[in-house]
């Protein structure tokens, strides 16, 4: 593989290890927002609850053609809390907690069809109904059990998040992106650490080749020395020989001729 491949294969290998941690990060987040928050009566993030739609009454149809407000079961719809549950309209779409035989004590998102007031012009209830069946509510909802306004609605995330509370969502949204960035990194360690040892058998080998050249090299300086040595004692050898004692050359003088 050639240095262009492998660093084409390196920054993919990094942006999809980024993406991955992303995904990650981010279902973690939406599954924690998701189990404290959605649902939950007494929960709330700046005002606002978020509740999954378990029902096609409000989805849309010809029924309600004419009118803005539709969401189909899987959706999450966003309620806003109100100041005042006595001051809703008919029109108006609002989540409450049920108390028709059939759907008691959950959560209903319906709108108003009318509302209900007693001799003193004070509002008792109201009137809801789905604007898919056209079917009104078997209970009028009082006040007290308003949990608030219909905001928006987030499209099939509640189908997502019904998912990724099954045992096969879990496995694919959470435990495989950890698995596969528990593997990346482990690769990645073991190839850090394989790096390493071969930066440290090209040293230890430079310095081994370094030790020797320095060994050969003052070899080769003891060779010089000893042979400059043989050659200054060949030299003195010499000279004493050229050179004949005082004594010797006395005797010779003292000859006749």
């Amino acid at each position: 593989m050639n240095n262009t491949a492998k660093k084409i294969l390196d920054i993919s290998l990094k942006v999809a290890t980024r993406l991955l941690l992303v995904f990650t990060v981010l279902m973690m987040i939406f599954t924690i927002f998701t189990v404290t928050t959605v649902g939950k009566n007494d929960r709330s993030i700046f005002g606002f609850k978020f509740y999954i739609v378990k029902t096609d009454s409000m989805s849309p149809s010809d029924k309600n053609a004419d009118m803005d407000v539709h969401f189909s079961a899987g959706d999450i719809v966003i309620i806003k809390n109100v100041d005042d549950p006595a001051k809703m309209q008919a029109g108006d779409v609002i989540s409450f907690i049920s108390t028709n035989t059939d759907s008691y004590g959950e959560t209903v998102t319906h709108m108003i069809r009318e509302v209900k007031k007693d001799d003193g012009g004070n509002v008792v209830g109201y009137v809801t109904f789905g604007t898919n069946t056209g079917t009104d509510d078997e209970a009028i909802v009082e006040p007290p059990y308003i949990l608030g306004k219909y905001s928006a609605k987030l499209p099939n995330i509640g189908t997502f998040f019904a998912f990724m509370k099954t045992t096969p969502g879990y496995i694919v949204c959470i435990l495989v992106p950890f698995l596969l960035l528990i593997l990346y990194n482990g690769m990645n360690v073991i190839r850090l650490f394989r790096k390493y040892k071969k930066e440290q058998t090209e040293i230890m080998k430079a310095e081994r080749e370094e030790i020797e050249a320095e060994k050969k090299q003052n070899e080769e300086i003891l060779r010089e020395l000893q042979a400059l040595k043989e050659q200054l004692a060949r030299q003195s050898g010499g000279e004493e020989q050229t050179h004949p004692a005082a004594g010797d050359g006395e005797k010779a003088n003292d000859d006749p001729d």
